[in-house]
């Protein structure tokens, strides 16, 4: 159930070794795509996908009366954030809703979506045992948190360890060699509750350094540091430290989430998680760090914001994808729009502009040019795609500030460049 980043390459896994596997998306466009072989998700194999599809072996419908064929429901939907950085379950309770209403003996029930601890036990439970089925008996209930990567190539559904958690051992067990038929390590858990924890700790930790290391930035901007060398020198280290690199925030369906799931679950036991609360805010406040140094380097020139053209280069949440879910590009070009600044970009790989917080930015897609490059007034680099000449760039361009140290490499008219 839903046929995104998750679900897609999990359901060609399966797929590959013999199961029969059905998707199940609202998005009419997805199912079209999936039944046509044609692929919407960069890490899945073009070919693959095609040749599974041929075969009869993976297809996609959008309602739900398919449900009580099914032996084995996967849940993939999303798990977004509402306006006041909330849980927002309303997929997770929509799906629970149908799946309930179609309940059959012998069915297994496994949820991927990212949540907080006790949502499998406390939320989807009740609706299914207000069937009168139990648990463990009539039906069985796990959680494994999906571990999806998007434009990973060391890494892919198949080969990264997978975490399960049971409701109950008989669930484990079924739920466990499930995933061993497509999953080279599957680790089991005591619960499906220590299964959600693992998750969200996994993206918290992620999140907490990479605030340390924003924060870091933003004093050593003010101490005129390079933080890009202080990182590096610090990374010769042998042991006692991972590097996480300072940017101008953080995307993706995962890290600028998934610590809100958890701070929000603790308030429940009467408990502030103060440490990744402040790593939320400042990555959040990056986003304004970012916009600063753009109006302070326009400034130097002598030019307003208002009115200025501010080429945007990249605006996936990380290099080499097109994925620009929750990208710190769309707030940051927001804010600028607000401004007053004239906008256009180029990603490579996302052509049309996607709007912030519901609200549409007005920026058209350009070539990268030496003539749209000269036009603007200033360059941000927020996605260091690795097939870009930043060479060219750095000659073409008035000013560059460069968020991720894309241009570190570029040895010509370093004074165009300002660093974050």
């Amino acid at each position: 159930m839903g046929l995104g980043y998750v679900g897609l390459p999990l359901a060609v896994e399966k797929a590959k070794v013999g199961f029969k596997v059905l998707g199940i998306d609202q998005n009419a466009s997805r199912v079209s795509m999936l039944n046509s072989g044609l692929n919407y998700i960069q890490d899945v194999n073009d070919d693959e996908l095609r040749k599974l599809v041929e075969k009869k072996s993976l297809s996609a419908v959008n309602d739900f009366s398919v449900l009580p064929e099914q032996d084995i429901i996967i849940i993939c939907v999303p798990t977004p954030l509402n306006d006041y950085h909330e849980p927002d379950l309303s997929y997770i309770e929509s799906v629970t809703k149908e799946i309930s209403s179609k309940l059959r003996i012998g069915q297994m029930i496994i949820l991927e979506s990212t949540s907080f601890p006790g949502t499998t036990q406390e939320f989807i439970l009740p609706s299914l045992e207000s069937t009168g089925l139990k648990v463990g008996k009539d039906f069985f209930l796990a959680f494994s948190p999906e571990r999806v990567d998007p434009g990973n190539k060391r890494y892919s559904t198949k080969n990264t360890t997978k975490v399960v958690g049971g409701v109950t051992p008989l669930c484990l067990e079924i739920a466990q060699l499930l995933y061993t038929q497509t999953i080279v390590n599957v680790v089991p858990v005591s619960s499906a509750s220590v299964a959600e924890m693992t998750k969200v700790f996994e993206n918290t930790y992620r999140a907490v350094n990479i605030a340390l290391v924003n924060e870091l930035m933003m004093l050593c901007n003010k101490m005129n540091i390079s933080v890009w060398e202080v990182v590096d020198a610090a990374a010769t280290k042998p042991f006692g430290i991972q590097t996480f690199y300072p940017g101008p925030g953080v995307g993706g369906h995962c890290i600028p989430i998934d610590p809100f799931y958890l701070s929000w679950k603790a308030r429940q036991f009467d408990y502030s998680t103060r440490f990744i609360e402040l790593a939320g805010e400042i990555n959040i406040q990056v986003n304004y760090y970012v916009v600063d140094k753009v109006i302070k380097a326009l400034n130097k020139s002598r030019k307003p914001v208002k009115g200025s053209i501010v080429f945007v280069l990249g605006i996936a949440y990380k290099k080499d994808i097109n994925d620009y879910r929750e990208s710190p590009a769309l707030k940051i070009m927001q804010t600028l729009k607000e401004e007053g600044a004239e906008l256009v970009f180029y990603d490579p790989y996302i052509k049309s502009m996607p709007g912030s917080d519901g609200k549409a930015i007005e920026a058209d897609w350009v070539e990268l040019s030496k003539e749209e490059l000269r036009k603007s007034d200033l360059v941000l680099i927020i996605t260091d795609h690795s097939n870009i000449d930043y060479e060219m760039v750095v000659k073409e361009s008035n000013i560059v500030v460069d968020t991720r140290n894309a241009t570190k490499n570029v040895m010509s008219e370093r004074n165009k460049i300002i660093l974050i």
